[in-house]
C-alpha cells in the first residue's frame, strides 16, 4: 500500500489510525509516521479534536437527560406506591369503612358545599342505599 493511499484514508475519508492500520494490515506506528509528515496534520488534528469535543458534549447532555428522566420515573413510582400504601392502610383499618375514608376513596363522586360545610354526593352518578348522601366536612 502506498503512502498516498494512507494519506487519502486519513485526510479524505477521515478514518482513524487504528482503522487504517487494520485496513492496510500494518502497524499503527507506521500510519502515524506517514500522516505526521503531511502538512495538513495539525489542521486535521484540530478538526478531529473539535468533533470529539462536540460528541462528548452531546453524549454528556444525553446522559444527564436520561438520568433526569430515570429519576422522574422513579419519583413518580415512589409517589404512586406511597399513595397505594396509604389507601391500603385506610381501607384495612376496620371491618367497616368510615364515611371519610369512603369519600377520599371516591373523591370524584363528592363535591364540597361550603354553605353547609359538607361533602355532597353527585346524584347524577346514581347512588346505592348504603352509600352516604352527605359527609360532614372537617
Amino acid at each position: 500500500m502506498s503512502k498516498e493511499f494512507i494519506i487519502n484514508l486519513f485526510y479524505i475519508e477521515h478514518l482513524s489510525v487504528k482503522d487504517i492500520s487494520n485496513k492496510v494490515n500494518t502497524s499503527s506506528a507506521y500510519i502515524t509516521k506517514v500522516i505526521k509528515q503531511d502538512s495538513r496534520y495539525l489542521a486535521e488534528k484540530t478538526y478531529r479534536k473539535s468533533i470529539s469535543k462536540e460528541k462528548r458534549k452531546i453524549a454528556q447532555n444525553n446522559f444527564i437527560k436520561n438520568k433526569r428522566e430515570k429519576k422522574r420515573l422513579e419519583d413518580n413510582y415512589a409517589f404512586v406506591q406511597s399513595q397505594h400504601e396509604q389507601a391500603v392502610r385506610e381501607l384495612s383499618k376496620a371491618s367497616k369503612l368510615s364515611d371519610e375514608s369512603f369519600r377520599k376513596w371516591n373523591y370524584s363522586a363528592y363535591k364540597f358545599n361550603p354553605l353547609k360545610k359538607r361533602f355532597e354526593f353527585d346524584d347524577t352518578l346514581g347512588r346505592a342505599a348504603d352509600v352516604p348522601k352527605y359527609i360532614k366536612g372537617r
